[in-house]
């Protein structure tokens, strides 16, 4: 009796799982498949925002309005500004999570609405602030995307980050076990784990959402070394909160309430005086510069 009790209360419980599953699998996708899709094949990287904008479903306002922007193959482009600028939605887009409300993304000059999604989503590889690591051991999280991967070709990825140091000391290396979330490691060695994981995927386009926000400053610098490497040769949209990260890219675009501000190299935007530099002088302290000589003051600490 008790033995059938169990087994009636193991049913209920999975029956009410199952009708959750099928809830959300009945969920409609936002993003619906092109009737005719298109192959992009292996995409050299090139983004073009062409007049883009975008309105959250019931939002009264705009995310982004009439984003006009190219970034050109192999280049790091950092987005900066304050919490709701529209740094996370621009990069959503990209990766078509949503579709622009009106204008246009290309991808190596073809409309992202038109490529098959599985194909080129398969070639963005991502890096969020906190990494998400599964139950399992250090190779079934760095082969995560890529489980057929060989155990060189997972070690090769963790050597080309520099995570192959602190894994090759845990008691059991590679097949050590990590619990949920990974608890049983770091916040840095997390974050190294991730950006292996994304090395081994070796995408053309590759997307930071500030992997260095939670971490010490001695820590902080291992993954930037290592960010640094894994953006090589790839393009790289990094979304910047800490502004030392955004001074390493190519270019770097400034976003306010949903609109490009300026665009340019970190040294040119400081030279210029303007929303950048004094984002700039109140994160480092300095002193702002008034362009248009009547005098400057100090950024505030």
């Amino acid at each position: 009796i008790q033995q059938l009790s169990q087994v009636f209360d193991t049913y209920q419980q999975g029956s009410v799982a199952l009708d959750r599953i099928r809830e959300l699998l009945a969920v409609p996708v936002s993003v619906p498949e092109s009737e005719h899709p298109v192959d992009p094949g292996r995409v050299v990287g090139e983004l073009v925002f062409d007049d883009v904008s975008f309105a959250y479903a019931g939002a009264p306002e705009l995310a982004l309005q009439d984003v006009s922007l190219t970034i050109d193959p192999g280049e790091t482009v950092a987005f900066v500004g304050e919490t709701g600028a529209g740094k996370s939605t621009l990069v959503k887009l990209a990766a078509r999570l949503y579709d622009p409300t009106d204008g246009r993304i290309l991808v190596d000059g073809e409309p992202l609405r038109d490529l098959a999604l599985g194909p080129f989503r398969r070639q963005l590889g991502y890096v969020p602030q906190e990494a998400f690591l599964f139950t399992g051991t250090v190779r079934d999280n760095i082969a995560y995307a890529r489980p057929d991967a060989s155990d060189a070709e997972v070690e090769a990825a963790a050597r080309a980050v520099g995570a192959h140091d602190f894994v090759s000391h845990l008691p059991s290396g590679y097949l050590q076990p990590v619990v949920e979330r990974g608890r049983s490691l770091s916040s840095g060695q997390r974050q190294l784990i991730a950006l292996a994981r994304a090395q081994l995927v070796d995408p053309a386009i590759l997307v930071l959402d500030e992997a260095t926000a939670n971490l010490d400053l001695a820590t902080e610098a291992q993954v930037v070394r290592a960010m640094g490497r894994v953006s090589e040769g790839r393009t790289t949209l990094l979304i910047a909160h800490r502004l030392q990260s955004a001074a390493r890219a190519d270019r770097i675009v400034m976003l306010d309430h949903g609109e490009v501000v300026e665009v340019g190299a970190h040294a040119d935007l400081v030279a210029a005086g303007g929303p950048y530099a004094a984002l700039w002088a109140t994160y480092t302290g300095e002193e702002i510069i008034d362009v248009t000589g009547v005098g400057s003051r100090p950024g505030p600490a």
